[in-house]
């Protein structure tokens, strides 16, 4: 009895450290994704990933394609706890190569991140989802923090500006498997280089010569951005270029942008307790849009303070801008 006694304690006890680690493996995280056993040393190449609309702590995103992206925000950084993890395109992320983790944009992608505060700018592919802290626009790697000169400090105020004809190369490049296959195989739309089957040479008389078009040239984001592909990847180069920046930017949290003045007013005064509440204009192509913004914020510290109230409104869609 006594030593069935000890097999049921010793099933018992290894029945709770499994719970235990399967537990923990559910674990969420405000940091991207972290999908794969760290330490795992398996090449990973990855695809090419939009996604569904997520939640995330009662604030919904929406990925999609947006070759136009063009925004300002906060940015932090991301290391050593995720070294050799799987991103959300199945990636492996390394955190001494260029790449980051945006909340819409598709993977990959590739980026220019400029830090406001100083004028480095680099460029970036994106690969991975996050991060999950509204008042965050963009996770850079470890790397990425260096270059732009803000590991030390966590965050910055940044630029995230889509590359869109070297982003539609690289994820035709991921979208069609090429793992080991140059990008400069991928056309300027994205779609592939089409070849042209063989067929002979029909000359009729008194015709006139046959109108000559020009091949779809080939695009390869070597010609526009340094870096190099590898393992079917194109990663960009640590190259630091100096940006001409109109001093460090204020920080604002923008709660909403409307076409009807009204429904912008309503919004500043249901929001006036926050803080200094206004509304400022901007025309976006041929649209009239009213911004409600609280501030200008004196610290992230501040805007991350304000955003929260502001999402505890019910407006989710307020971000952190820098303008």
């Amino acid at each position: 009895m006594a030593g069935k006694f000890r097999a049921s304690n010793l099933v018992n006890t290894l029945l709770v450290a499994v719970a235990i680690a399967a537990l923990s493996g559910c674990a969420g995280t405000s940091s991207p994704s972290k999908t794969a056993g760290q330490g795992s040393t398996k090449s990973a190449i990855g695809g090419y990933k939009i996604g569904e609309p997520y939640q995330v702590k009662g604030v919904w995103y929406y990925p999609k394609e947006d070759f136009r992206y063009d925004d300002t925000g906060i940015a932090s950084w991301y290391g050593p706890g995720f070294h050799a993890e799987t991103t959300a395109n199945g990636e492996r992320f390394d955190q001494n190569e260029l790449t980051g983790a945006h909340k819409t944009l598709p993977m990959p992608s590739l980026v220019r991140v400029t830090n406001l505060e100083n004028g480095r700018s680099i460029i970036v592919r994106i690969n991975d989802r996050g991060p999950f802290m509204p008042g965050r626009i963009v996770d850079l790697s470890r790397r990425g923090a260096q270059l732009l000169g803000f590991e030390e400090q966590g965050s910055a105020k940044v630029r995230v500006t889509v590359l869109a004809d070297e982003s539609r190369a690289v994820a035709a490049a991921a979208r069609a498997g090429q793992a080991g296959v140059d990008v400069s195989r991928v056309s300027p739309d994205g779609a592939p280089v089409p070849m042209a089957a063989p067929r002979g040479v029909v000359q009729v008389e008194g015709a006139k010569a046959p109108v000559q078009f020009a091949e779809r040239r080939p695009f390869d984001p070597s010609e526009t951005v340094p870096g190099a592909t590898v393992d079917g990847r194109f990663m960009p180069a640590a190259v630091v270029a100096a940006m001409p920046v109109r001093g460090a930017g204020r920080i604002y949290v923008q709660a909403g942008a409307f076409t009807v003045y009204e429904n912008a007013n309503r919004l500043r005064a249901r929001l006036a307790a926050l803080g200094d509440t206004r509304i400022d204009p901007a025309m976006v192509g041929d649209t009239q849009y009213f911004r409600v913004r609280v501030g200008p914020l004196g610290t992230v510290e501040a805007a991350d303070q304000v955003l929260t109230q502001v999402i505890d409104t019910g407006v989710n869609g307020a971000r952190v801008i820098v303008d």
